[in-house]
């Protein structure tokens, strides 16, 4: 008994880590703590009858008459409006703070693709640090994290491709960028695998064939264009909530832990994506003695410098996943910035646009909570896949190319992280430079 245990401790240990905090994450509803507490705004259609007889108070409302004697509606009307008169009712310019609690989450559409999202991704990230930190060197259990892995990658590539084709939830001119972008992605992923420039990029993945090119390639062309659109979105929620737009409004821009938490996944992603680019790569590495210069001569060496940009993608990955909420606070407040925005660019405004906007930033919560937490699933899934040893499986000898079967999967598996975190840093950084320039814009 006790040496079938050793044999298979492996095994027995990924199984039980897997039962166990599946059933943790499922009683205790961890994906649902995740989002609790965020707060939400509605703007009511009659501010009369959804106030009488309730608790519910104005997050914002237009400045009132504070003297300690208030006037009635009407005299305000007459006093500060000219003789034409309008049908705006100022009792209805103001808007409500809701927090979002289980069955505000459950009712949003793509819930149960975020729910089970966010179990499968956990668990992969579980078994990959039980594979790789904790000693298991046995091959026995090992299927465990790759099958986890590749459910994980089919679940947000699925859900990617989906919310990318929901009508509503974009624009159209948004969806044919990112056809462009894909077919740019697929280019890029062509030069990179073939090894067309090879001083660029410090990836060695051998000399391919032209179907694993191909594969490469396709599988980089729709990274690119799945992730337009949310790197669109977190550049936005990265301006609102750094309150970049000098609004002074404590409501809209999130608090200092949210605002350093959005800062430094930023930078944080940025710098990664540069250290697979050869001249900083070259900078930071120490080759060799007798080298000229700075370049070659200070800095880490070869095998901690590997290490090091290992630990940095892990980063990046658990800062995007930490910087969910504040950017889904971020997009919610938005409608609120669009809202203030309307309401004091006139004197009669029409807040049907906000009312509308609102609503769609409420139903499409768990669309966008989607959106921001994919790029971290597969930044983590892709290192995690390859830092796992599959000299043990025969079979993928077969698609392994000129370098051994762990040296290529492990490459492979970093170029497909590198190039997620590259693609968001990129898309972030080039709509961050048009809302600095007025090209783009919050509304």
């Amino acid at each position: 008994m006790l040496e079938l245990l050793e044999n298979y401790r492996n095994l027995i240990l990924q199984t039980l880590l897997s039962l166990s905090l599946t059933l943790i994450l499922y009683l205790l509803r961890i994906p649902i703590i995740f989002l609790y507490g965020l707060c939400t705004y509605i703007q009511p259609e009659n501010l009369a009858q959804n106030n009488a007889g309730s608790g519910v108070r104005a997050a914002i409302r237009r400045p009132s008459n504070t003297d300690g004697d208030p006037k009635p509606n009407n005299e305000l009307r007459r006093r500060n409006r000219s003789k034409d008169k309008s049908d705006f009712d100022e009792t209805n310019a103001q808007i409500f703070r809701i927090k979002l609690d289980e069955d505000h989450l459950r009712s949003r559409i793509y819930f149960t693709q975020y729910n089970s999202l966010f179990v499968v991704s956990f668990l992969s990230l579980s078994s990959f640090l039980l594979q790789n930190y904790f000693s298991l060197d046995d091959k026995k259990g090992l299927l465990f994290p790759l099958v986890l892995g590749f459910i994980s990658l089919c679940k947000v590539s699925v859900a990617l491709a989906k919310i990318s084709i929901e009508r509503s939830a974009s624009k159209r001119s948004e969806k044919k960028l990112s056809l462009i972008f894909g077919a740019l992605g697929f280019v890029f992923g062509f030069i990179i695998s073939a090894g067309v420039f090879p001083k660029g990029f410090d990836f060695h993945l051998g000399s391919l064939d032209a179907f694993c090119c191909i594969l490469i390639s396709f599988s980089m062309a729709c990274i690119a264009a799945f992730l337009y659109m949310p790197a669109g979105r977190s550049a936005r929620s990265f301006w609102v909530g750094t309150d970049q737009i000098r609004s002074n409004l404590s409501i809209i821009s999130c608090g200092w832990f949210g605002r350093m938490l959005l800062y430094a996944n930023y930078i944080v992603s940025v710098f990664t994506s540069l250290l697979w680019i050869h001249p900083l790569a070259e900078i930071l590495v120490k080759r060799s003695s007798n080298a000229s210069g700075m370049v070659g001569n200070v800095g880490f060496s070869t095998s901690d410098f590997g290490k090091f940009r290992v630990l940095c993608l892990l980063l990046s990955g658990l800062l995007q996943a930490m910087a969910v909420r504040p950017n889904l606070q971020m997009f919610l407040n938005e409608a609120v910035l669009s809202w203030y925005q309307r309401l004091h660019g006139s004197k009669t405004p029409d807040l049907e646009f906000s009312r509308a906007k609102m609503f769609l930033h409420n139903h499409y919560l768990c669309l966008v909570a989607l959106q921001f937490l994919a790029p971290s699933v597969l930044v983590i899934i892709f290192l995690g896949l390859s830092q796992i040893d599959l000299g043990s499986f025969a079979v993928s000898q077969l698609v392994c190319g000129s370098l051994p079967c762990t040296e290529f999967v492990g490459q492979v598996g970093l170029l497909m992280s590198w190039w997620v975190v590259f693609v968001w840093s990129a898309f972030a950084s080039a709509s961050l430079v048009f809302y600095r320039r007025g090209v783009l814009y919050v509304s």
